[in-house]
């Protein structure tokens, strides 16, 4: 017999409760759905964030006006050349290599017709590019001993050259090369060993650690004047990775962090030298960005982490404000419309990409020309986006991917329209994030440091040879010339600036990275 009985006005509404039961699990299979692709994504998909416009404008009905800038370099050229066409060099080889000539004659140079001897005319030239395999060379050092046989003063002789391993076996050019090829080239020490052995010379990798350590040492002044150089300005990138390193006595891993720093005025007709600085640390705490940017004063160009924020708020005086990353925003809908093919989430890639296409356009001019065209042409469109934002929060679950990213983006509004005002900022933070990815390439090839000296060490050498290559210099022929002038005592303690990347001058191999 069915039960009539009625429901009480207190009693919850079964039917209400399965729609909400239905909503809440629709929404967490669509969350999960997301992740899923975004796994997918990462492990066969395409690492760029590149999007077509033509696409998206037809996805919502329009067409498209502007073109989507690079994910990395949103502001910069693009060659002419399409993405399957081959970049090809006929002949334009560099002037400075070294050419061995090959004269082709011919054997009877009489005229095949009548016997008498040819004119040379002319000549035919072509140009390859050949290649010497590197080899190790021995070093010889030879002291002549000196004695009168009428004195009895001993023995003279030239006293020892200073060595940057006292009773080592590498000179500074191979300690240079060493550290270019592990923290420049991504190539681990281990294969370096495995390289070596194969011309005879066996090396325990042990030793390469030692080597490492060692040049670091010396190497560590230069660290700390290229990090007071960044810091010293009113502006500074900053973000930080990840550095797996092996925990002593233990055998396991523990997430230390490489810290980045970096200043680039280039985009706003600077001429400041370009530069950064990594620091190691043994985890992500929000002390660490305090501790290094103690003296710092001035704009962060940051993402949205917390320890930034804390450090903004630890300034009471206002010494340091923050502006946020349009790419991190910009990524969160990417990744949303990757998966889901969202409108709203197309709808606001469109959104961002206007506004990038005014900063590619802007690059490189003053500060003051920048705010200009800022204010009249990217103002409008950030508050259009920001009203825009607003309105799509009440549409969609609240405990969707795409509200979160709304959220975020409106959490942190402030700081993302920060650069409307000031014409020396960013649109992102893909300066640094750039000088992080060589980091990444040599941690996935090394897997880990030794130990926080490994780590210490990693942040020494990467500092000098990233910001060697972002001023233009060959980064072992200045790392070997500043060892050599360091470990000879050529160059004093305070006068170690000159042999920073921007001051050094060495004829013959300051040449272009």
């Amino acid at each position: 017999m069915p039960d009539d009985t009625p429901q009480s006005p207190d009693q919850p509404d079964e039917t209400a409760l399965l729609r909400a039961a239905l909503q809440a699990a629709e929404v967490r299979i669509a969350a999960l759905e997301q992740i899923i692709k975004g796994f997918q994504r990462a492990r066969f998909g395409q690492s760029s964030e590149r999007v077509e416009v033509g696409q998206l404008a037809l996805e919502l009905g329009r067409a498209p006006v502007l073109p989507e800038p690079a994910n990395d370099t949103p502001g910069k050229s693009r060659d002419n050349t399409g993405t399957g066409q081959r970049r090809r060099n006929r002949g334009a080889l560099p002037s400075h290599l070294e050419r061995v000539e090959e004269v082709l004659d011919l054997a009877d140079q009489g005229c095949p017709c009548c016997g008498i001897a040819m004119r040379r005319i002319g000549e035919d030239r072509s140009e390859r590019l050949d290649v010497v395999p590197a080899q190790l060379r021995v070093r010889v050092t030879i002291r002549p001993r000196y004695a009168c046989r009428r004195c009895e003063e001993g023995v003279h002789q030239a006293p020892a050259p200073a060595r940057a391993i006292p009773g080592g076996l590498p000179t500074e050019a191979l300690l240079a090369q060493v550290l270019v090829a592990k923290y420049g080239d991504g190539l681990p020490l281990y294969r370096q060993a495995t390289i070596l052995a194969r011309q005879g010379i066996n090396l325990d990798r042990s030793t390469l650690c030692d080597w490492v350590a060692k040049s670091c040492w010396w190497l560590r002044p230069l660290h700390g004047l290229i990090l007071a150089h960044i810091t010293s300005n009113a502006r500074v990138f900053a973000d930080d990775t990840p550095l797996p390193t092996l925990e002593r006595g233990l055998g396991r891993t523990m997430d230390g962090r490489l810290w980045a720093y970096a200043v680039d005025d280039r985009a706003c007709g600077g001429t400041g030298p370009p530069a950064v600085a990594y620091l190691y640390a043994p985890d992500r705490k929000g002390i660490r960005p305090a501790a290094h940017l103690a003296g710092f004063r001035g704009v962060l160009q940051v993402d949205g982490y917390a320890g930034f924020k804390a450090l903004e708020k630890s300034r009471n005086d206002g010494s340091v404000v923050l502006a946020f990353c349009w790419a991190h925003l910009r990524r969160r809908f990417f990744e949303i419309h990757a998966g889901t093919a969202s409108p709203i989430a197309a709808e606001a890639l469109l959104r961002i990409g206007e506004i990038y296409a005014i900063e590619r356009e802007i690059r490189g001019q003053s500060p003051q020309q920048r705010v200009t065209i800022r204010q009249a042409s990217t103002a409008p469109l950030v508050a259009a986006m920001q009203t825009w934002l607003r309105a799509q929060l009440n549409r969609v679950s609240s405990d969707s991917r795409l509200a979160k990213a709304i959220r975020y983006g409106l959490r942190h509004w402030a700081g993302l329209e920060r650069f409307l005002t000031d014409g020396r900022l960013e649109l992102d933070t893909n300066i640094v994030e750039r000088e992080i990815r060589p980091v990444a390439v040599t941690r996935k090839a090394a897997l880990f440091a030794g130990s926080e000296g490994g780590g210490e060490s990693w942040a020494i050498a990467t500092t000098l040879i990233r910001t060697a290559i972002l001023n233009g210099i060959n980064p072992q022929a200045w790392l070997t010339d500043v060892l050599e002038r360091m470990v000879s005592g050529e160059v004093r303690s305070t006068q170690l600036a000159t042999l920073l990347p921007w001051n050094w001058r060495q004829p013959g191999t300051a040449v272009a990275a």
